[in-house]
């Protein structure tokens, strides 16, 4: 069956990106595609960052595929590009984030003996916190906003948190900050109480601060991170040391209507039009999209080993190498291609890690 993918290329280096993951979707399933308007192209085409058209393009997909929105361009416009992304959230009832990020045999700002040891899977509550809730406002002397959770936003994000665990390495560490905020209370409360649900998860909590220099120092302590909005913007960004760059990580937004498939990074402005943005993150996006949307795993373990083998061999500017995007993508699809991805990974562990 062919399946519908709702397109939304954004802003900066996303158009160049998407093209690059589209190219790897294409040669692994027959999709149908199916472009939209989100960000500050939407805004300057229609006004708004997020045109009602988008959104019923999208509900009526079986997923989203985003490059990336804002830039400098927008500054103090009346509507901001980013917030096309979070409407665009709660209309399709996105709750959870998946950011993973691994060490990938890249250089990274860390010794190479802590960074080997990377492999963590950051889950981010989308649907609630600082956010989304109201009131918020800002006048010339004065801003504020309200940081608000309820239970029921926690307990499904934990549900996915644990069930993550079970298929990893059977640990979950919940983000908070309870020694300060109510709202860190509840969520350490309501996390407790379905981590009893899930036995053979080890359930651990840490505050914040702690966990943002631990994720650093230590990151061979953590297998699934759980954390709310904020707190999981943040850290999500902090693990792209791991890894080496932020344009090497995809992500996945699941919930209650078709997913949302993004890399990390964003727009970099600086480099639009000279064709050497990464388009790693986005291209393992369409792998987290073959296994979470398109219920291809096998296929989403070929783009990553494919996307592995390339790093290798080819790297763009930003992670030390000199090839320009689309060198980088005709690699991959040589790689994702070749025969030994089917006849030669399965006697080969190693061959299905996503590491060198």
């Amino acid at each position: 069956m062919t399946c519908e993918i709702a397109v939304l290329r954004g802003d900066g280096i996303g158009p160049e990106v998407i093209e690059s993951a589209l190219s790897v979707l294409g040669a692994c399933v027959p999709v149908r595609l199916r472009e939209g308007l989100v960000g500050g192209a939407a805004i300057d085409a229609t006004g708004d960052p997020l045109p009602p058209e988008t959104v019923a393009l999208c509900k009526q997909s079986d997923g989203v595929l985003l490059g990336a929105v804002g830039g400098p361009r927008w500054d103090g416009a009346p509507a901001r590009p980013e917030a096309g992304l979070l409407r665009l959230r709660r209309a399709l009832g996105l709750y959870a984030n998946l950011r993973p990020s691994r060490y990938m045999g890249l250089p990274t700002p860390l010794r190479e003996g802590v960074a080997r040891q990377a492999d963590i899977m950051i889950v981010r509550e989308l649907s609630g916190g600082v956010y989304f809730a109201e009131p918020r406002g800002i006048t010339p002397t004065e801003a504020f906003n309200t940081w608000r959770q309820t239970a029921a936003e926690v307990e499904r994000v934990a549900h996915v948190a644990f069930r993550l665990a079970r298929g990893r390495r059977g640990k979950v560490t919940s983000v908070d900050k309870a020694n300060v905020l109510e709202t860190s209370r509840l969520w350490r409360q309501v996390v407790s109480r379905i981590g009893q649900e899930y036995p053979d998860v080890v359930l651990e909590h840490r505050y914040v601060d702690a966990a943002s220099f631990e994720l650093i120092a230590s990151p061979h302590r953590f297998d699934v991170v759980l954390t709310e909005n904020l707190f999981g913007d943040i850290l999500s960004d902090e693990a792209g040391l791991l890894a080496g760059s932020l344009g090497l990580l995809p992500s996945a937004s699941l919930g209650d209507g078709p997913a949302l498939y993004e890399p990390v990074h964003g727009t970099a402005p600086a480099l639009v039009g000279r064709g050497v943005a990464n388009p790693t993150g986005a291209i393992l996006s369409v792998g987290m999209m073959l296994e979470h949307t398109l219920g291809r795993p096998d296929l989403a373990r070929a783009v990553e080993r494919a996307a592995i083998a390339t790093l290798r061999e080819v790297r763009t500017p930003d992670i030390g190498g000199t090839a320009r995007a689309s060198e980088f993508t005709a690699a991959i699809l040589h790689n994702l291609s070749w025969p030994r991805w089917d006849d030669d990974v399965d006697g080969d562990e190693s061959a299905s890690e996503w590491a060198v």
